[in-house]
């Protein structure tokens, strides 16, 4: 009767850890209700976005793509843009519209926030789905394998966007090309990523490592730009 809400809360460990460090990053802490709300929020993208998902799957299917092509076509423009674009609008319309959010690098940990949310549910997903014998040593895998893959990648496209949001109120003549790169980026990355998912062996890792560890340089400047921005003060969303 305990199985699936203590696997539902091993599988939050991923997403938390990785919260608790990209907290630190913000020297003015946000509140706890906000970061509740918005990973609460990204948890529930999570349903949206499959059901789209499921959709686009069997459009590739009915399309009678070549494998190959309908691998590239739903990971990248399926999985994706939607999950790339929900994450953004779960921050667009809970956060970024609110007093809470005074200072450029807020941007950026929203959108980590709403990313490990999503991921939350993912990790719990994987979880419940795995199967005796060997559970114990099957669970410790997967999250492993989580936290240092499929977690982590979510905090950081969601990072990248972040940073991209925060430049557009700087630069307003050209904020929405600048949203318009930022959600790009992450969603040909996060794109790559899963179809080195589906690759076996030694491509599998080359392609997953590589994307890992570019987002993740990436984001680490981008941490070390945003925090020569100028402070603002109610930065207000207007599109």
């Amino acid at each position: 009767m305990l199985y699936y809400p203590f696997l539902a809360i091993l599988g939050l460990i991923p997403s938390t850890l990785w919260l608790l460090f990209y907290l630190r990053k913000d020297t003015r802490p946000e509140p706890n209700r906000m970061v509740i709300l918005v990973f609460l929020l990204g948890m529930l993208s999570t349903f949206p976005a499959a059901l789209i998902e499921m959709v686009f799957k069997k459009g590739c299917i009915l399309a009678n793509l070549a494998p190959h092509i309908a691998i590239i076509v739903y990971f990248l423009i399926g999985v994706a843009i939607t999950e790339e674009v929900l994450k953004y609008l779960v921050v667009r319309f809970s956060a970024l519209k609110t007093k809470e959010f005074d200072e450029p690098i807020d941007a950026m940990i929203y959108m980590i926030i709403a990313g490990l949310g999503f991921a939350a549910v993912e990790n719990i997903l994987t979880l419940w789905a795995l199967k005796p014998p060997m559970l114990v040593e099957k669970t410790t895998i997967a999250l492993l394998g989580r936290f240092i893959g499929a977690t982590f990648l979510h905090a950081l496209a969601g990072a990248n966007i972040g940073f991209f949001i925060a430049l557009s109120f700087f630069r307003t003549r050209h904020r929405k090309m600048l949203l318009f790169a930022g959600i790009f980026g992450s969603v040909v990355l996060h794109g790559i990523y899963n179809i080195g998912i589906t690759m076996e062996g030694g491509y599998r890792i080359a392609i997953v490592g590589t994307i890992l560890l570019l987002l993740f340089l990436l984001v680490l400047v981008e941490f070390s730009e945003i925090k020569k921005l100028l402070t603002v003060c109610r930065i207000k969303l207007t599109r």
